[in-house]
């Protein structure tokens, strides 16, 4: 009978759904398999300095604070849903003194007169769940909950890797001005000897304008390095929740990697290792459950309640036997004239839950090119820096003959000096790939998860009473 009173507020046709993006329709392979990434993956990489900044941002971040001052937040959420299946109960006192009307209605004893009315009394009420709104609802609160802590887990993960690359941009222009210093000792050299074989008039001045213009350069490169050292430091300082000078003297070099087996492809497990993919499947799940909330409300509302509690006129009276009243009060509600706006609310909750699951597909899609564009850059840059070996020797071996010709007297320390150039050239490039090698790396590692671990614990979920 419930049921077909209900029909009144009828929900009426839904639009079709968005679907989920299924893995392997997103390019996953699912033969591949990659090497966890371990939670703490910042003490494998052999820097303390490095641990140190990491494990500082993460205690200290504001941002991170935000992010659990939220997820506190859906947790009182959570609770506050669990809380609609118990019975509520209350208990009131009033003390009302009035005089009555004598002209009124009211019995001779009360008429005209300066009475006090005393109430003392307990309510209970109980919404019975038998449509289970309550349950959906409660069910849509635990989602978003273990959606903010997978997003949780996701800004720690994307700190973690920031603060590793900045580390490593920092590490990366320290050596290249250890670089720009040796390469200023060989042009410096070289214009000294230019200007000797100006003024001996073995060479015109163009020489020498070359060798003096090489050294004013190489010298600017220096001092923006310096420039963008500085900013480095104030970067990692900012990361790592410090002041901007506490990281004044802080000079890394490259001696570090991330130890991480390269996959092939992308692998099958990323779904279950990346926080902000958890995140948002868990939202998904809410928005399913908000729009079953949604259905539920167009059934019947039943609502037991109860009163028991003491009244009389005049406070002397109040705790007589013959004060005691009681009663019982049962509703039902039913939303016969309400069709359209429960209907749009309907409405609402579906679109919430489309947005939700393109969503889930989007990040499913950046996800996938984020580790295939990884992936592809490592194989790339490997390539490169099998090539960049070759050019090294060719260089190194350049650099032995103009050293072998100048003892032979074949040669001159100019034809050395530009050798010693090359070398240092090729240094510079093996430099810019070692970094790019490492920075890729590290982004492999957040495109991975960056150690995230889906929570195993289970939040307790109530049964209806």
């Amino acid at each position: 009978m419930a049921a077909g009173l209900a029909g009144c507020a009828a929900p009426g046709k839904s639009p079709a759904p968005a679907k989920l993006i299924e893995p392997q329709a997103a390019g996953i392979d699912a033969a591949v398999q990659a090497e966890a990434v371990p939670a703490g993956w910042w003490r494998e990489l052999g820097d303390d300095g490095l641990s140190a900044l990491v494990e500082s941002a993460l205690a200290e971040a504001p941002g991170l604070r935000i992010i659990q001052a939220r997820l506190a937040g859906s947790r009182a959420l959570v609770d506050e849903a669990e809380a609609g299946f118990e019975p509520s109960a209350e208990l009131g006192a009033d003390l009302n003194r009035q005089r009555y009307s004598a002209n009124g209605l009211l019995p001779a004893t009360v008429a005209g007169k300066v009475r006090t009315i005393a109430n003392l009394q307990a309510g209970m009420s109980w919404e019975i769940d038998f449509f289970g709104r309550h349950r959906s609802a409660l069910e849509a609160a635990l989602g978003r909950e273990r959606a903010m802590q997978a997003e949780a887990q996701a800004a720690r993960a994307l700190l973690a890797v920031q603060v590793a690359q900045a580390y490593l941009q920092l590490a990366r222009l320290v050596e290249q001005r250890s670089l720009i210093e040796e390469w200023l000792a060989a042009r410096e050299e070289q214009q000294v000897l230019s200007a000797g074989r100006f003024r001996a008039g073995l060479d015109d001045a163009a020489g020498l304008r070359a060798a003096e213009l090489a050294v004013a350069e190489l010298r600017r490169q220096r001092a923006l390095t310096d420039e963008s050292i500085g900013a480095a430091r104030r970067v990692l300082a900012h990361l790592s929740a410090q002041p901007p000078a506490a990281l004044a003297g802080l000079s890394p070099r490259l001696a570090f990697g991330p130890r991480l087996a390269t996959p092939l492809d992308v692998p099958a497990d990323l779904i279950g290792r990346r926080a902000d993919l958890s995140a948002a499947r868990w939202r998904v799940e809410a928005s399913v459950r908000d729009v079953e909330s949604a259905r539920a409300r167009f059934y019947p509302n039943i609502n037991l309640g109860a009163l028991i509690g003491l009244n009389s006129i005049g406070l002397d009276r109040l705790f007589e036997g013959s004060s005691w009243q009681a009663g019982a009060a049962p509703a039902i509600r039913l939303p016969i004239f309400e069709a359209g706006r429960l209907r749009a609310a309907l409405r609402a909750r579906q679109a919430e839950l489309d947005l939700a699951v393109e969503s889930y597909n989007q990040v499913l899609l950046d996800a996938v090119r984020e580790v295939a564009d990884r992936l592809g850059a490592l194989r790339g840059i490997g390539a490169q820096l099998d090539e960049h070996a070759r050019a090294q020797v060719a260089a190194q071996a350049q650099l032995d003959l103009a050293r072998q010709r100048l003892q032979a007297g074949l040669g001159n320390r100019l034809a050395v000096l530009a050798a010693e150039g090359g070398v240092i050239a090729q240094r510079q490039q093996e430099l810019e790939l070692r970094t790019r090698l490492l920075e890729n790396r590290l982004g492999l590692i957040r495109a991975l998860g960056g150690g995230y671990a889906a929570d195993t614990v289970t939040l307790s979920i109530r049964t209806q009473p």
